[in-house]
């Protein structure tokens, strides 16, 4: 089968110094199912394997048992050319998604040509009660939809979400940290009007004032807005 291939392949190209590095900083996995592999080499690997007639056999071959295959995975369909094709397997795949780098990782291109259709998908991904749809969901919305498809009901939408989840609520305030540095007149008042609760709140001013692309002036102004406990 495919998968035997991979995982032979994986662990051909483990550097165990990286694994080390992944298991601190993807602490919501078990040490056991990281292999260590390099990035580039997991695209090189995601190439090879998604031009395969097996593709489709992997792809549906869940859950995984590493870390690695479902970053093989994310890598393979966000190469997919096929719009349905993509959401398709998207929402079998999520379900399986356990950590923030496959998530974030995730990145089909072909919803560049697919963005009214995709509004729809966001929408229901940010109500999933999975913690990694959510976090996919709010990351599309701030990949695709801060430039000139933006609209002021999206903010609003990822200001009225409430989670216990650390990972999802890292991602509202990522969300509204590009937010500002894209929109900042009409994101702004979700930060005046205390819109968010306090932690993302607070987390969103921290990563704005950190970015190049917000004046000074804008990041002492955000700084007074801090929510002092």
């Amino acid at each position: 089968m495919l998968t035997d291939e991979i995982r032979t392949e994986l662990k051909s190209l483990q550097d165990t110094g990286y694994r080390d590095l992944q298991i601190r900083t993807i602490p919501t996995l078990k040490p056991e199912t990281i292999i260590g592999v390099r990035t580039p080499e997991l695209r090189k690997l995601a190439k090879q394997f998604g031009s395969s007639a097996e593709a489709g056999t992997f792809l549906n071959d869940l859950p995984h048992r590493y870390f690695e295959e479902n970053q093989l995975h994310a890598f393979m369909l966000s190469a997919l050319k096929d719009y349905t094709e993509c959401v398709q397997l998207l929402d079998r795949f999520l379900p399986f998604v356990d950590n923030w780098a496959t998530c974030d990782q995730m990145s089909p291109r072909v919803f560049r040509k697919h963005r009214p259709e995709l509004l729809k998908e966001i929408r229901k991904w940010i109500h999933s009660t999975e913690t990694y749809t959510v976090r996919f969901g709010i990351g599309m919305l701030m990949e695709h939809y801060l430039d000139e498809d933006f609209d002021p009901a999206y903010p609003e939408t990822v200001a009225t979400l409430r989670s216990e989840e650390y990972y999802v609520n890292m991602m509202i305030a990522w969300y509204f940290a590009t937010a500002l540095a894209k929109q900042y007149d009409a994101v702004l008042p979700y930060l005046e009007n205390n819109r968010l609760d306090s932690w993302t709140h607070n987390k969103t001013i921290q990563k704005t004032v950190e970015s190049y692309r917000i004046t000074p002036e804008q990041k002492a102004y955000l700084r007074t807005l801090k929510i002092r406990k």
